[in-house]
């Protein structure tokens, strides 16, 4: 039989997906990610049989309450699900996804309006960490129309100022999750590779890209066409897993924490086109990323992962930050992604040789797409 469960589709920034209310949920959360899985279409390839839409930036739910009692606004968990294993994972958060759930809030009365901003503080229960989400709303209204545009998205939207409160141990309780500033991981049937692990907003890996014969200017497409870049990458993200103790073995990582820590290729910035066909100078901006997700390419790069990626560039020794130069750390830096291009700022104290991440954020655009009931087989 079919059962319905009311729904909304949000696209925040480069992501989209499923935002229901943790009232319409079970508690138990083996039946939880049931329905998840099967409001998405997953396990299957084309997620055919749902919402889902075969790749890994649609393929995410937000899952919401009000809050009563704490000195915020809304709770709201992110839940990425697994395209092609029945499998949802909790790991980490999704900064894109997070920038639509103020708005859905509002949209849903779970916060007053107020004029010309609402900010509302929405606290994940991902990470444990406190996010602003600074909205227009002139006149006091929602307003989806603004002239803000973003890598990735056609079209223009309502500029959102998203600020990730004390973002640092979003996921270890640490910066830097082993204590180092550099680690050097041992890849089976490759050699030692050197990385970078730094937590702010998310764990990201990072490691240098002509330390494993990128150039950094790869489209997404470019680095899922060959199968040995795929393998060569999630065997340093799984390794990296393994340093952090999140796996017994790199294997064992796609499927017990895939999409935590993220895989991070830098390198210098440089010319490049994007995935789009637009010609990007390298004075255009200061840092070229690269992204993986859930072991492809990311389409255009995570939130969180560009945040996490300003906080490790103001950290002396990191992979980042010498690959940026330390001169040239500011507090606002412009990443350049398969993409395009994403500025980020962040407030950060050095404390007698000690690095303390204030706040990190960034802008984005999003807007309520559909409301109604998605129906699934029960």
């Amino acid at each position: 039989m079919l059962r319905e469960l009311q729904c909304s589709i949000f696209r925040g920034g480069t992501s989209k997906g499923a935002f229901v209310m943790e009232e319409d949920l079970p508690e138990n959360k083996e039946e939880r990610d049931q329905i998840l899985l099967k409001i998405m279409g997953s396990p299957d390839q084309r997620q055919i049989d749902g919402l889902g839409g075969a790749v890994s930036t649609t393929s995410k739910v937000a899952i919401i309450s009000k809050e009563t009692t704490e000195d915020w606004d809304v709770n709201y968990t992110f839940a990425q699900v697994q395209i092609d294993k029945p499998f949802v994972s909790y790991a980490g958060n999704c900064g894109n996804i997070s920038s639509a759930v103020g708005v859905f809030a509002l949209e849903n009365n779970l916060v007053d309006i107020t004029s010309p901003i609402t900010t509302v503080r929405v606290y994940n229960t991902n990470t444990k960490k406190i996010i602003h989400e600074h909205i227009p709303t002139p006149n006091g209204e929602i307003t989806y129309e603004g002239d803000f545009s973003i890598s990735g998205v056609p079209g223009t939207g309502s500029k959102i100022e998203l600020e990730f409160l004390n973002p640092e141990g979003s996921f270890t309780g640490k910066l830097l999750p082993t204590g180092q500033t550099k680690d050097v991981l041992e890849i089976e049937d490759y050699g030692e590779v050197e990385v970078s692990i730094v937590d702010a907003a998310n764990p990201l890996v990072y490691v240098k890209a002509e330390a494993i014969g990128f150039a950094g200017t790869e489209t997404a497409a470019m680095i899922d066409a060959d199968p040995a870049n795929l393998v060569l990458l999630e065997k340093i993200r799984g390794e990296a897993a393994v340093k952090m103790g999140l796996a017994e073995n790199w294997e064992a990582a796609a499927t017990v924490t895939p999409g935590v820590p993220k895989m991070t290729i830098v390198s210098a910035a440089q010319d490049f086109i994007t995935d789009s066909g637009k010609e990007i100078n390298a004075s255009e901006y200061d840092l070229s990323i690269r992204m993986m997700s859930m072991q492809k390419a990311h389409k255009t790069i995570a939130l969180t992962g560009a945040l996490c990626t300003a906080a490790a560039c103001a950290i002396p020794g990191t992979i980042p930050n010498e690959v940026l130069g330390n001169e040239n750390v500011k507090n606002e830096l412009v990443l350049g992604h398969s993409d395009g291009l994403i500025s980020v700022a962040m407030k950060y104290k050095n404390e007698d040789g000690t690095i303390k991440i204030e706040s990190v954020s960034s802008h984005r655009t999003a807007r309520k797409i559909m409301v109604g009931k998605v129906f699934y087989k029960g």
